[in-house]
């Protein structure tokens, strides 16, 4: 072999090494900003994909869906009409906590369709409130998956306790505050 010969293949060699270098940083780069975004979720995501690419690929592809949604804010109007709701389905939970439970996943669906989320299948619901909400979207599913058991006549008292407190924590996140909207007015005296 002539010493161009070997000159180039080290050339190449040192491109090959520095080009895999460089793309298995990338990849390390947009696991960690896919992990700082979505948190919890990254970890569910992964495991229910059984491969980190595959989980990968699903929150790119729920970024690109959420990107071409039109989500706003609520005005203040709408805000403080859908915390009184919810302040009356807090209160209906005394004499009533399935009825309750039930009004309170009508509400985050009617909020989450006034910032205008698609309301279509739960997967998808709870996909795309993964991207703006990740750390509250899990409240999201247990609360459902609870409200279903509740349909099945499966669910305890506690059990609804449970819903209404992982329901709030997502209502809240859509309502924009962080709590201050939904918390009980003080009557004066």
């Amino acid at each position: 072999m002539s010493s161009t010969q070997m000159l180039v293949l080290l050339v190449v060699v040192a491109v090959s090494v520095i080009v895999a270098v460089g793309l298995l940083a990338k990849r390390k780069r947009r696991s960690r900003m896919l992990r700082e975004r979505f948190g919890p979720e990254y970890d569910r995501v992964v495991k229910k994909e059984g491969d980190v690419q595959k989980g990968e690929r699903v929150l790119d592809f729920r970024q690109k869906h959420r990107e071409k949604l039109h989500i706003r804010p609520l005005s203040p109007d709408d805000r403080e009409s859908f915390a009184g709701q919810w302040r009356d389905a807090q209160a209906q939970f005394v004499d009533d906590p399935k009825g309750a439970v039930t009004l309170a996943d009508g509400l985050v669906i009617d909020a989450m369709q006034a910032r205008g989320y698609p309301i279509t299948d739960f997967e998808q619901q709870a996909a795309d409130l993964s991207v703006d909400h990740p750390v509250v979207v899990e409240n999201y599913r247990s609360a459902h998956e609870i409200a279903l058991r509740h349909g099945r006549g499966q669910a305890s008292t506690e059990d609804l306790r449970k819903a209404m407190v992982h329901y709030r924590a997502l209502f809240e996140d859509l309502l924009g505050e962080t709590g201050e909207a939904v918390q009980p007015r003080r009557r004066e005296a």
